[in-house]
């Protein structure tokens, strides 16, 4: 199986993340034994969070990682409740071609995302990932990013992101439900240093069956008119979540 065709399937499986058992894939988890399968799992993970800094008091609490510590979550962060934890996993990435005419080049990497709130009206997040040679060796650092999810009390998700290679941002979207939220560039900005040809895109990120964080991003293929947009897959991957 090709590279496109895993990040093919990748996409599937984020955009049907309460239809598909990734580890069974002809098995659909009833709800009984979700709750036991996040029971199970929750033994390995409830007790870890992210450090604090240990640096000199500030009148701030920890951002964590794990409800079950620091502050409470706040109200209005219900609607996004499931993503907060720690996530680690790997997945596929296409490097986007500057032209409609060069070939996209396709890769493996591995992710670390950090969900953490500290009790204010929103979400960090903070992605780390590197990437992984043929072998499943981890090679060189790629990109990181860190951002804010926020969402309204009429379930208008916003977020706001800023990656290390040189990009701005902006996104609105939607829970798709539950277990499922989808966002959509609305304002994609890229420095004289970044790259001019990555486009807006829209990303889904959704929990599987067995509790897995799937998501994907596919991003406008380039030449495409903006009154017939294409969007072509950029990123995939699955996390474990590790803490929290």
């Amino acid at each position: 199986m090709s590279d496109n065709e895993n990040t093919r399937n990748e996409s599937a499986n984020a955009e049907n993340a309460d239809n598909t058992d990734n580890t069974s894939p002809n098995t659909k988890l009833n709800g009984n034994d979700a709750v036991n399968l996040a029971a199970e799992q929750s033994r390995g993970t409830a007790h870890r969070n992210i450090p604090g800094l240990g640096l000199d008091e500030i009148p701030l609490p920890d951002d964590t990682a794990n409800l079950r510590e620091g502050p409470n979550l706040h109200d209005g962060l219900l609607g996004l409740l499931p993503l907060v934890g720690v996530w680690q996993g790997e997945g596929q990435a296409v490097e986007l071609p500057a032209s409609p005419d060069e070939e996209p080049k396709d890769y493996a990497f591995g992710q670390q995302l950090v969900i953490s709130h500290d009790g204010e009206n929103y979400l960090r997040f903070d992605s780390r990932i590197w990437r992984i040679d043929s072998n499943g060796e981890p090679t060189d650092a790629d990109q990181r990013e860190t951002g804010f999810w926020r969402i309204s009390l009429t379930d208008e998700i916003e977020v706001t992101l800023t990656n290390s290679r040189g990009l701005v941002e902006i996104l609105y979207g939607s829970p798709v439900n539950e277990r499922a939220w989808q966002i959509t560039s609305a304002s994609t900005i890229a420095t004289e240093q970044g790259p001019a040809n990555h486009g807006p895109g829209k990303r889904m990120y959704g929990l599987m069956p067995n509790n897995n964080l799937g998501w994907v991003d596919e991003r406008v293929a380039a030449g495409t008119a903006d009154d017939e947009l294409v969007f072509i897959p950029y990123m995939s991957a699955e996390l474990k979540r590790i803490a929290g």
